[in-house]
């Protein structure tokens, strides 16, 4: 039987052959990270609704052999065109797709491909010219292709009212220019996958162009502790290094660097030493008490559960504070709403109560004075509370950014990787599943889930207060450490 390659395996190789081959031939070296597993949920969720909104259609379903769903689209295309035909399954040229919906209308055949985006992207459309091709040269010719994706304007009412929530945009020009080039694609793909080893290519800007490729672990040259790439604001500079075969920080030139933290990177890479600047304790000391640090956990759907609201709008479910009273004393509050049911409003007034009115509010992000505003925009009642609440935030990480850098946390500032830094018996990754913001996503969305157990509801509640938690303690011991008078550690 001769080589099969699937619509995402034609993408893989546009993206990168290496990528593909592994696809095939070495799949247990795939690295499925939360931001790709809340995608596929999400997409998951979006299809379901897409179904919703057309209950005259038919599934496809994927559970079947594929010679029955062949058999089954062939069927319906025949029998009752113009019925909706989600899943649709085509084969020609050794390619198969399943179409997301095919329609037929009185001006002909209507491809949609349905994206869980809020735009069109360059891919989506190479993503769309391959279906079009293998269900043309399947004797179903299209006469259009729209690309459907999520109105970011839609605001939903609730009572399952999603009409409105997916905009279908016509690129079917688009889609019929790269018809030519449909064919050059497959033929790389398909000796791609007759290539008897891994090819050898480079890791490069490609591997996280147009996504994240899961084996960009893998293809990471061996031996390279601190490679160029883990420069802040690399750009350029990054690819002439790599282009001129230094692979490592500690082998770049000095002089060749001329941004500040850069520098400062390849100096304390190659010292092993830390740099702290002189003024961050200076200037955490003149912080009054009582201190507040405050972290909160949010969630986005692409499809909204939730009444007033949109599609990926920022909504909090958690928030973690611990609070010093004075020097030497440290509390906690938190709040997690574990009912399924919105949980802003409560989020907004069990902060405005645990918080007070006077006192600095450490954050490590601009983020949590964002989702604060947008709390106060929300409930008018609140606003004035919470606007005054925003203008006490003070945001740690453009100070920890210009005056402190460790080269363990490899060119990154995040709190998770200043932390083991300062504080080597506190890791975030030693908290299992939810150690992430993405994880805490999907944890929360599984917590409020209507199958999931009392039990499991617990121990998600639980991981979830410990990684909030967490992420504050971090920022107490963060400012503890540099605060002291001797805290310069050079």
């Amino acid at each position: 039987m001769p080589r099969m390659l699937s619509k995402s395996q034609v993408l893989a190789s546009r993206q990168c052959q290496r990528r593909l081959w592994l696809e095939v031939h070495r799949p247990e070296l795939r690295d499925i990270d939360s931001a790709m597993l809340q995608r596929l949920r999400q997409g998951h969720r979006l299809e379901k609704v897409a179904h919703a909104l057309h209950p005259d259609g038919v599934l496809i379903g994927r559970d079947i052999p594929l010679h029955k769903a062949l058999q089954a689209t062939a069927d319906h295309l025949q029998r009752i065109p113009y019925t909706p035909l989600f899943e649709a399954t085509f084969s020609a040229h050794q390619v198969l797709v399943r179409a997301d919906m095919i329609r037929q209308t009185d001006a002909g055949r209507t491809l949609t491909e349905i994206k869980s985006s809020t735009r069109v992207k360059p891919y989506h459309l190479i993503d769309c010219a391959i279906q079009h091709w293998v269900i043309d040269a399947a004797g179903y010719p299209v006469s259009k292709t729209l690309l459907a994706h999520i109105d970011r304007r839609f605001h939903y009412r609730g009572d399952d009212d999603y009409a409105g929530l997916l905009r279908h945009v016509d690129v079917s020009e688009r889609v019929e220019a790269l018809q030519r080039e449909v064919p050059q694609w497959v033929v790389a793909g398909l000796d791609t996958l007759d290539m008897p080893k891994e090819p050898a290519i480079d890791v490069g800007p490609h591997c996280t162009d147009p996504m994240a490729c899961p084996f960009r672990h893998h293809c990471q040259p061996d031996g390279t502790e601190y490679p160029v790439n883990l420069l802040p604001g690399g750009g350029h500079i990054v690819a002439q290094l790599q282009a001129e075969g230094i692979a490592d920080v500690r082998d770049i030139p000095e002089g060749r660097l001329h941004k500040v933290l850069q520098e400062r990177v390849r100096i304390a890479t190659i010292s092993g030493r830390p740099y702290v600047g002189q003024a961050i304790g200076a200037t955490l000391r003149t912080l009054p008490y009582p201190r507040y640090y405050l972290d909160f956990e949010t969630t986005q759907f692409a499809v909204p559960r939730w009444p007033d609201t949109r599609p990926y709008e920022q909504l909090p479910f958690q928030w973690s504070c611990h609070i010093e009273p004075e020097a030497g004393e440290l509390g906690h509050a938190q709040f997690l709403d574990t009912t399924g049911e919105s949980p802003m409003r409560a989020c907004a007034q069990s902060l405005l109560d645990a918080l007070g009115d006077t006192g600095p509010v450490f954050t490590y992000s601009p983020f949590e004075k964002t989702v604060i505003h947008r709390l106060a925009t929300r409930f008018p009642d609140l606003g004035p509370r919470l606007r005054s609440l925003a203008e006490r935030l003070y945001d740690l990480l453009p100070l920890i950014r210009a005056h402190y850098y460790h080269p363990a946390m490899k060119g990154s500032y995040s709190i998770k990787a200043v932390l083991p830094t300062i504080a080597a018996d506190l890791n975030h990754e030693a908290l299992g599943d939810v150690h992430d913001g993405v994880g805490a996503q999907i944890a929360y969305e599984e917590l409020i889930g209507k199958t999931t157990g009392l039990s499991s509801k617990a121990s998600l509640a639980d991981a979830l207060r410990r990684y909030c938690a967490l992420d504050t303690l971090a920022m107490v011991e963060i400012v503890r450490f540099f605060e002291p008078a001797n805290s310069a550690r050079n």
